[in-house]
């Protein structure tokens, strides 16, 4: 018997860039907790601070509360934890882990089956889980619930049931917001996707698109961003030809853009928590079942080799104004994977610095945007500090990689003594050197 949704209690479990907005999102309405393993993002948040800047400060710190109790007086509200015991009492759980990729791309399922495990030790009768995390069609049914069953010893679509609602968290993007973006869900029976319709229903302003089953809004999320790493790649090879051509291939799109249906795609780097990855996840599943995909691994293949074009092109124009290439002095602008915006997860930003590195050149790194411990941490690079503005004199190469709005006010332009790379074509044509 499922708990009526007006009195239910859910538990977020991730708190990352996906997680917190939505915790945040159902806390308006309902009891909410969220759980998270980092201890250090338990703590930051309970003092109400989000890192990610997903959600502004004031909005978490009105839904906080500090303990069940108080979460329980007032009946709607957000409590924040570390442990287990506190989300024991609700009976909807949504996952909203990370599903990363290995050195070899292969999917790992490890942080979805590591949650299936903690929410098995308190699952209960008329409990529903729903999953957010991408992956491929049939890990819901096939991986986690099983987990679930193994570890709580109770009976699936009899003692309690699954969904899966995919995220479409578009990170720094602040006008679609989670509330914002219409949602996909699904459940294990009818009656628990009705359930599930309805619970984001509640919360989704945009309004929900209710999937035949599990497997359809799995594979749907999967194919977005797959359907986008390809257009991507597709101009990316585009821009690779063209200079050849000795064309600029913003002048092509531009032109190319004049007709009513073509797709406006531009070139360059492709990284991220979403689509430098989920193709991957659509490729394992396809390889399994025998069918080697083409379209899908070439467009993951190109778009990976675009940092290392950056940098050998950026060497190329170095070559031609007779600078010095092996112990130079390079500057990367950006290191996030997006412009304004703090997330640094697979950017592809690191393909460029590591090249450049081959060529024993000297390359500093300057994001205003990015966490230095962060950076030091995940890719051992030591950035400079975002409160000090580099002299961009002192370079004999600029790439602007990444286009946070504070680079397009500075004084970037081309000089016989320095090439400037512009990947993102934010700068005027005259200003620089070379452009995607």
């Amino acid at each position: 018997m499922l708990i009526p949704l007006q009195n239910s209690k859910i538990a977020i479990i991730g708190l990352g860039y996906v997680g917190l907005p939505l915790a945040v999102a159902f806390a308006e309405r309902y009891k909410t907790v969220g759980y998270d393993i980092d201890s250090k993002r338990v703590e930051e948040l309970q003092k109400g601070h989000d890192r990610t800047l997903e959600v502004e400060d004031e909005d978490l710190q009105k839904v906080l509360v500090k303990t069940p109790e108080e979460l329980e007086e007032k009946r709607i509200g957000l409590q924040i934890t570390g442990s287990v015991p506190p989300i024991s009492s609700c009976n909807i759980y949504i996952v909203t882990v990370p599903t990363p990729t290995d050195k070899h791309n292969k999917p790992v399922l490890t942080p979805m089956l590591k949650a299936s495990e903690a929410i098995g030790r308190v699952l209960k009768k008329g409990d529903v889980v729903i999953y957010e995390s991408t992956v491929y069609p049939g890990v819901t049914e096939e991986e986690c619930v099983p987990v679930l069953v193994k570890v709580s010893g109770l009976k699936f679509n009899e003692d309690f049931f699954a969904g899966y609602s995919p995220e479409r968290i578009n990170p720094g993007d602040k006008e679609h917001t989670v509330t914002k973006i219409l949602k996909v869900t699904s459940g294990s029976t009818p009656e628990v996707a009705t359930y599930v319709d309805d619970l984001y229903k509640s919360v989704i302003t945009a309004g929900t698109h209710q999937a035949s089953s599990i497997k359809v809004a799995e594979a749907a999320k999967v194919i977005e961003n797959s359907q986008r790493d390809i257009n991507i790649a597709f101009v990316n090879e585009l821009s690779k030809i063209f200079n050849l051509l000795n064309i600029d291939t913003q002048e092509v799109l531009e032109a190319a853009g004049t007709k009513w249906n073509f797709l406006p795609f531009k070139p360059g780097l492709v990284g991220g928590h979403c689509i430098g990855v989920d193709p991957f996840y659509l490729a394992q599943k396809a390889q399994e079942v025998g069918y080697h995909p083409e379209i899908i691994l070439a467009g993951r293949r190109l778009n990976d080799s675009m940092g290392k074009h950056v940098a050998t092109e950026t060497i190329k124009h170095m070559m031609r104004k007779d600078l010095k290439v092996i112990d130079s002095k390079v500057l990367i602008l950006g290191f996030t994977f997006k412009e304004d915006c703090p997330d640094v997860r697979n950017t592809r930003v690191i393909d460029i610095y590591n090249e450049l590195k081959s060529f024993d050149m000297e390359v500093d790194v300057y994001d205003h945007w990015a966490s230095r411990e962060e950076v030091e941490h995940d890719y051992d690079i030591s950035m400079l500090d975002k409160n000090k503005k580099p002299i961009l004199s002192e370079y004999a190469a600029i790439i602007l990689a990444v286009a946070h709005k504070e680079f397009r006010n500075w004084n970037i332009q081309k000089s016989d003594h320095q090439v400037i790379f512009d990947v993102k074509s934010v700068l005027e044509k005259e200003k620089v050197d070379a452009r995607l």
